[in-house]
């Protein structure tokens, strides 16, 4: 007698029909997309599009029927997985980053930026939550999820948001789960904003620019932009794919072989260590993926070196193409796990309101004066770049950028893939206040201090010639 599953019970198929209907809202909206050109004028993206639907539809059918279509923890799984996987399979891609002097210094100015424009975004919504927790009794150190939700997007926003809403040694944030993919999903209609306003400010200028339309458009790519001679073949024993899949896959849970060890080592210490470090390791899922994909990188050439191996094993065109599906996975289900019923606390949805305006001006604006001085050459690549990529994604960041740059001519581009480790080195001090901030009031003042203090601090870096050529002047 058999006590397994059946082939028809509801557990076998529950996680596919919610895969299948995100998958389905996703062609939907793409459709849309193609056939109303206010909707491709708009910039949102066609996964940002269908988690609204779904977030919408879903609701609906929860308020008439009271049964959601998908389980919470199917899609909160979905978008913290999604987010590191979708680094390890980026992080996996080889690739030639720029030599020349002028190049370096524009990746280092451009990951100095990012982790300034974080540091902005990060004292603007603590100052304004902490305003309104003395007026409302609001979180105090909800602001924080800012930068998390802008600057990092839906998968740290949901990361962090979790940690301090599930939270046991401090007081929890409620509903600080919705809030942070709120400030995620407001993110991607701030990027779609801001990017059309700066767009017609510069057209009315006189730069030629149009608003992307690829219902139309073609892509003309060769073999090599497929694949290398020296690499392994499409199709033998193992589909190439397939070989993709288990290199991500197995980095990834190389990264958890290397979490759940540090954790252990992190629960003997216990206090500080377990309530503040180990959640700051497990919401940096993607960060230590992306390491581990790196050393996996090194080996592979290590052994490629030494005769072991004569082929190639990662295939760019393939990894980007995992990537693009994992995130596009994550966007939608991050704003679809939003939770409608906290938008009816007032000490919710005041601050999100105030802090996603406030924190889209205060980007905007910072990073329309860096752009302006520091990336000369190309101000208005530089700014959309930047401006997508730190109140959406970096594929928001490169569709504002393809209006002005559409082949890619200036080094913004490279200047986002080649920013991230500058970006981790400088921006590392402000995850460990992540983590102290909320733990007490005290303790959130001090955050907001140090916080200033590092702002102070990236912008002598950011804007060092300038200092040091003044002062030479006097």
């Amino acid at each position: 007698m058999t006590t397994g599953l059946n082939f028809w019970d509801s557990q076998v198929w529950t996680f596919m029909m919610e895969l299948s209907m995100l998958l389905g809202a996703m062609l939907f909206a793409n459709m849309l997309r193609r056939l109303i050109p206010a909707l491709r004028r708009s910039l949102i993206p066609s996964s940002v599009l269908a988690g609204f639907m779904v977030l919408i539809v879903n609701g609906l059918i929860e308020k008439v029927t009271g049964e959601s279509c998908f389980e919470r923890i199917t899609l909160e799984t979905l978008t913290y997985h999604g987010l590191g996987l979708g680094f390890v399979a980026l992080a996996l891609k080889t690739g030639d980053r720029s030599k020349s002097k002028s190049g370096k210094k524009d990746i280092f100015n451009t990951g100095v930026t990012v982790v300034s424009s974080y540091l902005v975004q990060a004292v603007a919504g603590l100052a304004i939550t902490m305003i309104l927790a003395a007026l409302i009794g609001s979180w105090a150190s909800g602001g924080l999820l800012l930068p998390m939700g802008f600057g990092q997007g839906p998968g740290q926003a949901y990361n962090w948001g979790h940690i301090y809403e599930t939270a046991t040694d401090y007081p929890p944030f409620p509903n600080g789960t919705s809030f942070g993919l709120g400030v995620a999903a407001m993110g991607f209609v701030s990027a779609s904003i801001g990017g059309i306003i700066y767009l017609n400010v510069i057209k009315a200028k006189g730069r030629k620019i149009g608003l992307v339309d690829t219902s139309e458009e073609t892509e003309d790519l060769s073999a090599q932009d497929i694949t290398s001679k020296d690499e392994i073949p499409l199709s033998e024993s193992l589909d190439k794919l397939t070989v993709q899949f288990g290199l991500v896959f197995f980095t990834y849970m190389a990264a958890y072989a290397l979490m759940w060890t540090t954790s252990l080592g992190l629960d003997r210490l216990g206090g500080f260590f377990v309530g503040t470090v180990k959640p700051l390791i497990w919401g940096f899922n993607f960060l230590i993926g992306t390491v581990c994909a790196i050393a996996l990188k090194a080996i592979l050439r290590f052994f490629k070196g030494k005769g072991v191996m004569r082929r190639e094993y990662c295939n760019n065109f393939m990894l980007s193409r995992i990537a693009g599906v994992m995130f596009d996975i994550m966007v939608t289900a991050s704003i679809a796990a939003i939770d409608l019923s906290a938008f009816s606390h007032h000490e919710f949805v005041i601050p999100l309101i105030l802090v996603c305006v406030i924190g889209t001006a205060a980007t905007y604006f910072f990073l329309d004066k860096v752009s302006a001085r520091l990336f000369a050459g190309y101000r208005d690549e530089a700014f959309l770049s930047l401006y997508g990529m730190l109140t959406g994604t970096a594929s928001t960041g490169i569709i504002l950028l393809r209006e002005v740059d559409p082949y890619f001519d200036t080094p913004a581009a490279n200047n986002l893939i080649y920013q991230q480790l500058w970006a981790i080195v400088f921006g590392f001090p402000m995850l460990l206040l992540l983590g102290v901030a909320p733990k007490s009031p005290t303790l959130t003042w001090i955050a907001l201090g140090a916080l200033s203090l590092l702002l102070a601090i990236m912008l002598v870096i950011l804007f060092r010639e300038q200092l040091f050529k003044k002062k030479k002047a006097e």
